[in-house]
């Protein structure tokens, strides 16, 4: 109820230049914020296979490994890989790593350390494939590739290329064995540990380009680049970086001479071993179902995360959406105006691209909402519109008769509305609104582009780590059916209190036996 009551809270004074800011966001002194994606899987960070709890990865070792260097303790911020730099400015995390390559458009927007990490290009195509050799060779092809990344932007520089951008690298490779793509183009840590243990997949042609990852650091904090910069270096130079890198098995010859270290082997790939073997298929159906029941843990913080948004959600729309309702029925001219024009933009504009505006475009004039309260908010604003139509058929639906009544009898219009007309709209629309509940529960899978962990972030990220969209697919369905059916049954249960309370017992009877259905 408390966090419900924050909500509110937030939503109202939110529109308040001043108090708008009070949900910004404060580093906790001693601790390195760091953001990432998870969803973007192995080898940078993913859940261990082992235990869903632990996040692994070189790039977990590598930011930890910084992080002892400046004497800091590490916690992680999960966002969307095409989210990290907006977060990064949004103050959600102090610094973010996760592939990021340092190129001339990223770093007009952010500022980027020297880097932990050099390396390549590389196509992949099916092994049946022998007409692609090199990126000349991909003209008048399909192509997959990662979206907003230094491989889409070499595809789209190249004439009679059809580029097919992926959120996850997983289902660029499963299309192109599925025969939906001709090629891919991944930078080369992708493409070995998704594309390589790929009995269908090959890699072709001559390393492309060269990929420098650094560490994202806000513009205007030189002291914390800085420091960031000076611990790289000694990682590099006492040869941490490198046993991390040949552990996962990607060290190469960029990497050395970036670092200048052309020195023998120091470790055995002992991670990526692990990973390969964790991955092999022939499990038994014992370890399947083990391993489905480790999920419940994560998959049940991200359900009630869901409820949570959807509930507090739903709360605004229906109060929201009452308002305008009333505003445009009975309201002045100009404001029933106003409420028309709500209704408009509001459903005429993608619920997407509100929630990005909220969590992300209103920090720019000094309103800062934390996830849950930007997600709440969206959905809840979205909703009203939605809502605001039915109330306005079920207020439209009392007959006027009522009204006349009520002010025959001395009623103020106020009170009218309140003890005569709103009462009986109220009953109508709620079995209505009781079914779009249920569609908001589904559409709260959306604030995981806010960073918020809901059900279905929670499902990709347990499915890129173990490659099983399948299961996993069917077990978070289970969940979505099992916290939306007991909103089914209140629906249907209104629906026939209302029709009892509305209906004559004769005309029911009449409908049961089939009589009320015939028309000739």
């Amino acid at each position: 109820m408390s966090r419900l009551l924050s909500v509110f809270c937030a939503f109202f004074f939110s529109f308040l230049p001043v108090t708008g800011a009070l949900a910004s966001n404060t580093m906790s002194p001693g601790v390195l914020t760091w953001g990432g994606d998870t969803e973007g899987g192995a080898p940078y960070m993913f859940h261990h296979a082992d235990d869903i709890g632990e996040l692994v990865g070189y790039e977990v070792e590598i930011v930890e490994a910084i992080a002892e260097q400046m004497g800091l303790s590490t916690r992680f911020v999960q966002n969307g890989w095409d989210n990290l730099i907006p977060g990064l400015e949004r103050h959600l995390y102090d610094v973010s790593i996760d592939g990021l390559e340092i190129t001339p458009e990223h770093s007009d927007v952010v500022d980027f350390s020297i880097p932990y990490y050099v390396t390549h290009l590389q196509i992949a195509v099916r092994r049946d494939n022998f007409d692609i050799t090199d990126l000349e060779s991909c003209k008048g092809r399909v192509v997959g590739t990662l979206k907003q990344s230094y491989s889409q932007y070499v595809l789209d520089s190249l004439e009679g290329v059809e580029v097919r951008t992926y959120a996850d690298e997983i289902n660029a490779y499963t299309d192109l064995v599925n025969g939906r793509l001709d090629a891919t183009l991944f930078d080369a840590p992708i493409a070995l540990y998704y594309g390589g243990p790929m009995r269908e997949v090959k890699f072709v042609g001559p390393e492309i380009g060269r990929i420098e990852y650094g560490i994202a650091v806000r513009k205007g904090e030189e002291e914390l680049l800085s420091q960031v910069n000076q611990a790289i270096m000694s990682l590099r130079d006492d040869g941490t970086i490198r046993f991390i890198l040949e552990r996962w098995n990607l060290w190469n010859s960029l990497s050395a001479e970036e670092f200048q270290d052309l020195g023998p082997v120091k470790a055995t790939p002992d991670r990526y071993n692990r990973w390969i073997e964790s991955h092999r298929p022939g499990a038994t159906w014992k370890d399947t179902a083990r391993r489905y029941v480790s999920f419940m843990p994560k998959l049940g913080r991200a359900a009630i995360t869901t409820i949570e948004v959807s509930l507090a959600a739903m709360v605004l729309a229906v109060v929201l959406g009452l308002c305008l309702a009333i505003v445009r029925v009975f309201g002045p001219a100009p404001l029933a105006v106003l409420s028309t024009w709500y209704v408009e933009i509001i459903r005429g504009t993608p619920v997407l691209i509100q929630l990005f505006f909220i969590f992300y475009g209103l920090p720019n004039v000094g309103i800062k909402l934390d996830p849950f309260t930007a997600g709440v908010i969206g959905l809840g604003l979205n909703y009203a519109a939605y809502e605001a139509e039915i109330y306005r058929a079920g207020l439209m639906a009392v007959p006027a008769g009522q009204m006349e009544a009520a002010l025959g009898l001395g009623m103020t219009r106020r009170e009218s509305l309140r003890h005569v007309v709103v009462p009986q709209a109220v009953r109508m629309v709620l079995p209505p609104v009781t079914n779009d509940f249920i569609s908001l529960l589904k559409d709260s899978s959306l604030v995981s582009v806010i960073t918020l962990v809901d059900l279905t972030k929670a499902y990709g990220q347990i499915a890129t780590t173990y490659y099983d969209y399948f299961g996993t697919g069917l077990i978070v369905a289970a969940i979505y059916f099992l916290l939306g059916y007991p909103f089914i049954r209140l629906a249907r249960w209104t629906e026939a209190k209302l029709e009892a309370s509305l209906i004559p017992d004769r005309v029911r009877r009449q409908r049961k036996s089939g009589l009320g259905m015939r028309l000739f």
